[in-house]
């Protein structure tokens, strides 16, 4: 595929944000409609860099590691063991998970009963403490695209739907309950490492530009 560079003329945001692991949904519109227009050139693009662009129909984009041994990273089963936590907490109150995680929202004000009522399994999170929460688990959910904050409230976006998924596709197969206090470790979808990023995002770039160049002309 010939790629124009000159109409990719969001790459350099595009590639900073999904190399970090953010995943660009609609609530980042220039990057988002980027993407839309130019979904092929890409992910042409990307996978000479070593990553698979995905588009989710249901409106988002991230990166996953071009590779059959990428690893579960602790940021992954942190808010793979966050998901499975609301799930049966909101079910727990007769609340809809679904219509919360799917673009409903969470109260800072909500966190102190939920670390109370899970604290054995958030303690094998390493999160002991609201500070802690907050820091390891919601704030790397607003990093990487998966909640919004605003004003002491949490509003859940749609690259959620990966960790639902995979919640959802274990309470049809099991009790979601019995899960998630089992010893066996809980499914999580994977993330770009959290260490990812320890190569120079421009380096990394140039690189990828130069991988598709070569390869147009070979």
């Amino acid at each position: 595929m010939h790629l124009d560079l000159s109409e990719l003329s969001q790459l350099a945001p595009i590639f900073r944000e999904l190399f970090k692991g953010y995943h660009v949904s609609r609530r980042d519109p220039e990057l988002y409609a980027q993407l839309s227009n130019f979904q092929d050139q890409y992910r042409a693009l990307f996978k000479a860099l070593g990553f698979e662009l995905v588009c989710d129909t249901r409106g988002f984009y991230y990166f996953v590691p071009d590779t059959a041994t990428a690893q579960v990273n602790k940021t992954a089963q942190r808010l793979a063991l966050f998901t499975f936590i609301i799930v049966e907490h909101l079910a727990d109150q007769g609340r809809d998970p679904i219509a919360v995680l799917d673009g409903g929202s969470l109260g800072r004000d909500e966190l102190p009963a939920l670390l109370e009522k899970y604290r054995d399994l958030f303690v094998q999170a390493e999160v002991t403490t609201q500070d802690e929460l907050e820091e390891k688990i919601m704030r790397r959910m607003t990093q990487l695209g998966f909640a919004s904050e605003e004003n002491g409230i949490y509003r859940f976006l749609p690259p959620m739907h990966r960790f639902l998924d995979v919640c959802l596709s274990v309470q049809q197969d099991r009790d979601l309950a019995a899960s998630l206090h089992s010893i066996l470790p809980l499914p999580t979808p994977v993330l770009i490492d959290d260490d990812a990023a320890d190569e120079d995002e421009e380096a990394a770039l140039a690189r990828a530009i130069a991988a598709e160049q070569e390869e147009m002309d070979a």
